[in-house]
């Protein structure tokens, strides 16, 4: 028997609004800051003990090296990162996510977990079965996607037309 067809609009139309109903929702029953989406990515990329530069942090997210840049003030600005310059080179800056940071993101990410419990628990068991087989895949795809981004940027980068003088 041949694998069934995946219809990836309907896959997308899933995910992105799953994503923004569950951000929402945690950050509801957590009783959370509004915390924009892309300043929520800076953090997961900011896990206890990580230090990375912006330039990293732009690259790993797949954003401008400006967004970052912007982000990473109105984060200082809330508390949320420390921003210093390196040791020995004062052009380059490292940041951290501050405990405050830390503790808000822990707290979301228990919330999510919980909503995602509760919701599961709600579903039947072939349900909750075939979700529980798609999360490798869906760990896999996600991968996928990642790699595919980064080839582009890859490829932008590298065979940008450069203009003559």
């Amino acid at each position: 028997m041949d694998a069934p067809e995946i219809d990836p609009a309907r896959l997308a139309a899933v995910i992105s609004p799953l994503r923004r109903t569950l951000l929402s929702a945690a950050r509801a029953s957590a009783h959370l800051p509004e915390i924009p989406d892309a300043q929520v990515e800076i953090l997961r990329a900011l896990p206890r003990g990580v230090v990375r530069s912006p330039g990293e942090l732009a690259e790993s997210l797949g954003l401008g090296r400006s967004t970052v840049s912007n982000l990473l003030t109105a984060m200082q600005e809330r508390g949320l990162v420390l921003r210093r310059a390196v040791s020995g080179d004062g052009r380059r800056v490292e940041v951290t996510a501050t405990p405050k940071a830390l503790r808000l993101f822990e707290r979301f990410d228990d919330s999510s977990a919980a909503l995602i419990a509760a919701a599961s628990a709600e579903l039947n068991s072939d349900d909750r079965a075939a979700l529980a087989a798609a999360l490798p895949v869906l760990e896999r795809l996600r991968d996928a996607l990642d790699e595919q981004r980064r080839d582009t940027a890859s490829r932008i980068t590298t065979h940008s037309p450069r203009k003559e003088a």
